[in-house]
């Protein structure tokens, strides 16, 4: 622990730090760590499960007094981020005694309005805090310490406002902390107009490209979900994170590959809190095998011993993609980011692609067994009081006349078709693996080959 006490740590918190099995600092720790603790602000571009987490706590947790009111406020994009701080900086501190609060939406907020009154430090999402400091049930005014923790996945989820409102409620004279796995103009901005002379650390990036390998498979619309079923029962993986960009589609891949007899879950901002946190648990010990999830699940959470990631639909921007595919591959294990691509995924894969950040390799397909799965459709009902009713069906992009469908569908595989319509993300499970979808010729799938192997090369 010699290289944490060179740091600036004090006995009492590298003690703990010992009991928890951290050996030498990282990158971002020994850049960082004192320079916070001599009171400067700090500007830290650091990508999840660098370590940034200790950089600040060190900072609130060796110049904290027990017992003041609320002085350290961390602002967290996600609630499982805000949970994960929260014990961290429990853990690190259980030597001094102070009392951490949560305070984030998707539970009662009664329990936290009498638990704040006796808190030291306060981790929350920015809505949740809003509705505190609007019932006037929180005061900021003793704060001395302001942590704004993957601040780009804050303004990216649109909290631009409540942040502004909530560092307003804080005194000017404060120590502040802004962490990102990017920094933009966004943040730019927010630094300049909110700290004081900072210091800009940025480190190298946690996941080790020599050890990721990335791969897409092009695959007929009706056989995304058995290409998916097949690649995880042939593929030697550990834990597995399935990406998807919808909740409806992340709620109809789990419940198909349950039906499968593959183990998964679901995790997405719709599901309640404690569902979520039991989860992740389970996730984390590896009595789960496939987490599937949306981007709620790609930044700020530290999820360990991820051997695979799928990207069962691309999303639009490169910087989501990257941030998907940085859950492995991580702390020098192997990792492998699998693409599964089919017609309307093929504008966001170009957009991707056409970056230049990422190297994807285009695989064959293998044999597939056909996975026939139910499609479940929404119904509701019409009609006057005291008339007749009728049922009509309900789901965007379904049509019951499978003529319609089959033309639609050869339109949306030919690439050349890209403008004619959107991308497609928010459509209908139903579009990929519906009963309609007509087959591709051979020559369709080498040209798409080729187009996007030159953008790769």
């Amino acid at each position: 622990m010699e290289k944490f006490t060179k740091l600036g740590l004090s006995k009492g918190l590298t003690d703990v730090l010992k009991l928890f099995g951290f050996k030498t600092p990282s990158e971002i720790q020994e850049k960082a760590v004192p320079l916070v603790l001599a009171g400067r602000d700090v500007i830290g571009g650091s990508a999840t499960g660098s370590g940034k987490t200790l950089v600040f706590a060190s900072a609130i947790i060796e110049n904290l007094k027990p017992k003041n009111g609320i002085q350290a406020l961390i602002l967290t994009p996600t609630r499982e981020l805000a949970e994960q701080v929260a014990t961290s900086i429990r853990n690190f501190g259980k030597n001094k005694g102070l009392n951490v609060l949560t305070i984030y939406g998707g539970v009662k907020i009664e329990p936290q309005i009498k638990k704040v009154f006796t808190a030291d430090i306060v981790v929350g999402t920015p809505g949740r805090i809003i509705d505190h400091l609007d019932r006037r049930t929180l005061r900021l005014n003793k704060i001395k310490f302001l942590v704004l923790d993957e601040v780009d996945r804050m303004l990216d989820m649109g909290f631009s406002r409540d942040v502004d409102k909530i560092i307003h409620e804080c005194p000017k004279e404060r120590q502040t902390m802004m962490f990102s796995a990017t920094i933009s103009q966004d943040i730019d901005h927010l630094y300049k107009k909110y700290t004081r002379n900072p210091i800009n650390i940025s480190v190298g990036p946690y996941v080790d490209p020599s050890k990721l390998k990335q791969v897409y498979y092009d695959v007929p619309d009706h056989q995304k979900f058995s290409l998916l079923v097949s690649l995880l029962k042939k593929e030697n993986a550990d834990l597995v994170m399935v990406f998807c960009n919808t909740r409806r589609n992340v709620d109809f891949i789990t419940k198909n590959l349950l039906k499968v007899k593959i183990d998964a879950q679901a995790i997405h901002g719709g599901i309640e809190q404690k569902k979520r946190t039991r989860v992740l648990d389970d996730f984390h010990r590896k009595g789960l095998g496939v987490l599937v999830c949306t981007d709620v699940a790609a930044r700020g959470l530290d999820i360990k011993d991820v051997s695979h990631v799928y990207n069962y639909e691309v999303p639009a921007y490169t910087k989501d993609y990257i941030h998907r595919i940085g859950r492995t591959a991580r702390a020098g294990k192997d990792g492998k980011a699998i693409t599964i691509l089919a017609s309307r995924d093929y504008e966001n894969f170009r957009n991707v692609l056409g970056s230049g950040e990422v190297d994807i390799e285009s695989q064959d397909l293998p044999q597939i067994e056909r996975i026939d799965i139910k499609i479940d459709v929404p119904r509701r009902t019409y009609g006057s009081r005291g008339g007749s009713k009728r049922d009509v069906s309900r789901g965007r992009g379904f049509d019951r006349n499978p003529r319609r469908i089959s033309s639609r569908a050869s339109k949306e595989r030919d690439p050349r078709s890209r403008g004619r319509r959107r991308s497609g993300n928010n459509s209908s499970p139903r579009r990929s693996e519906g009963r309609y979808s007509g087959r591709r010729n051979s020559s369709q799938r080498s040209s798409r080959s080729r187009s996007f192997g030159s953008r790769r090369r």
